[in-house]
């Protein structure tokens, strides 16, 4: 069935939310950002790959997991609901997986989740028990009902997963970080809030068992600025909703072949690149622990198109194909095909 325009408008507007200008310069001039530098990605020694993501990146992060949970270990997920919530319509990806007016059928998206790894369309359910699976909301969030990121932590939990749940934030819908521009309780462009936590310590610890403090002072590895199009499985990334370059955080004990692990993370829609510049990429808070806990972060970047107009992940089918949270998904493997060239 073809997406309703005016549903579609809708679930922009209320769910995926709107960016007023350029925020960019807001995140320049600070001792914590690096200048990006064009090049290309190359393999390392990496001995494990997670994912995180906030809002259409935490949905994307699920998909990845997911789909690929042989091979990515864990996730860290922000303002975000279970997987498959969209069911391939526009509707209840509005209805029931931002607002909580439809139900997110929780039982239905495991059935689902356990026939596709039955066919191999994603890896073997098995794979989730386990692992370790950081989940956040906070309690001023309306974009996305706190009952959604519930079934979020219900749907990891019914497989087995090791869940930590940090449900007592008074955070609007947004990326938590100490170097947040957004007051706390906030729901306002760029999505960067600053409640006083530090949530990546946190489900960083969570993912990877422990961490070094941050590097505060300047950053010491290198940004590079990387193309999409050589990873992009029609070879052209805008064709994808994704932008023609992303970014890569390299700290210098990686770049120097010792062992690291991978961290995708995920901006969440009017998040990327085009919107932003660099705000996530800088403000995250993921840089600074990279530095100091041998930590590849890789920044893949969507962008708006006439089906996307926010830079959304597609986490409801918006390219058009229904295995969008599959193997085979035109986002997912374009991001494994650059997880699979850093991890050799």
């Amino acid at each position: 069935m073809r997406t309703p325009w005016k549903a579609l408008t809708a679930l922009v507007a209320a769910v995926l939310l709107v960016l007023p200008g350029s925020v960019a310069a807001q995140a320049a001039g600070t001792p914590y950002t690096k200048t990006p530098v064009s090049g290309s990605l190359r393999s390392y020694p990496v001995s494990a790959v997670y994912v995180a993501g906030v809002s259409s990146g935490g949905y994307m992060a699920t998909q990845l997991q997911v789909a690929y949970s042989s091979r990515i270990r864990g996730a860290a997920v922000f303002a975000a609901g279970p997987y498959y919530c969209a069911q391939n319509n526009v509707a209840q990806a509005l209805y029931g997986c931002g607002d909580n007016i439809y139900p997110t059928n929780v039982p239905a998206l495991e059935t689902y989740t356990r026939t596709w790894a039955s066919y191999g369309w994603v890896d073997g359910t098995g794979n989730l028990a386990g692992q370790p699976v950081y989940v956040y909301h906070g309690s001023n969030d309306g974009v996305v009902k706190t009952s959604v990121t519930n079934d979020l932590a219900h749907y990891y939990r019914d497989f087995g997963a090791s869940v930590q749940y940090d449900s007592g934030s008074a955070a609007g819908h947004a990326w938590v970080t100490p170097y947040g521009t957004v007051g706390c309780t906030q729901t306002a462009a760029p999505f960067l809030n600053d409640c006083g936590t530090d949530p990546q310590r946190t489900f960083l610890s969570k993912l990877l068992g422990s961490v070094s403090p941050p590097n505060t002072g300047p950053l010491g590895g290198t940004l590079i600025r990387y193309s999409q199009d050589s990873f992009a499985v029609n070879g052209w990334a805008n064709g994808l909703s994704m932008d023609a370059n992303g970014f890569a955080y390299v700290p210098s004990s990686c770049a120097a072949n010792q062992t690291c692990r991978l961290l995708v993370a995920l901006h969440g829609c009017a998040q990327g690149h085009s919107k932003v510049g660099t705000a996530f990429v800088d403000r995250a808070n993921l840089n600074q622990y990279a530095d100091t806990n041998r930590l590849i972060v890789l920044y893949p970047q969507a962008i708006t198109t006439a089906v996307n107009p926010n830079g959304c992940w597609d986490w409801w089918g918006y390219l058009g194909a229904t295995n969008y949270p599959i193997k085979g998904g035109a986002q997912i493997e374009t991001i494994m095909n650059m997880v699979r060239r850093l991890d050799g």
